[in-house]
């Protein structure tokens, strides 16, 4: 009796030992921001966009609009449980070139320097119903010419 309650006592302990693991905070990283000593390297005005990709790697993104732009993009995401995940910190890098690829600037941005920008989920129809096998089968009759082409005047349910 004695050693089933030693048994028992054990696995509750395990068990909140576990559960208590698995509500630590943890904390990753995603994406490459240069160091100082990196962006320092770059002199402005003179390196290109290839010497800039060579000294500190490719960018995590460019610029949407033109081009003239590699970011690279840092972001640290705090996890606790089963609670959302939660961005803690964002450094933003962006190297600006000129129209023939020469460096011009090199900004620095944080989280505090953003704005939320909600992103949608935009879904283009492709007009198929899902009304199941038979419905599809029954729906294409009458719509065959006479030459077993599809015929333009359609048809069917």
């Amino acid at each position: 009796m004695k050693t089933r309650n030693t048994v028992i006592k054990l696995s509750v302990m395990g068990v909140l030992v576990l559960t208590l693991a698995s509500c630590a905070t943890r904390y990753r990283n995603h994406g490459y921001v240069p160091t100082t000593e990196e962006l320092s390297s770059i002199t402005l005005g003179v390196d290109t966009r290839d010497t800039v990709t060579e000294t500190i790697g490719p960018p995590s993104a460019t610029g949407v609009l033109d081009g003239n732009v590699n970011l690279y993009v840092r972001t640290r995401v705090k996890h606790f449980g089963p609670r959302k995940p939660e961005v803690v910190e964002r450094q933003i890098v962006a190297i600006g070139f000129d129209a023939n690829g020469i460096a011009r600037n090199v900004e620095h941005y944080a989280l505090e320097d953003g704005q939320v920008v909600p992103l949608t989920r935009r879904i283009t129809d492709n007009g198929i119903e899902s009304g199941g096998l038979l419905r599809q089968l029954a729906g294409n009759i009458g719509n065959f010419g006479p030459t077993g082409v599809p015929s333009s005047s359609g048809g069917g349910f």
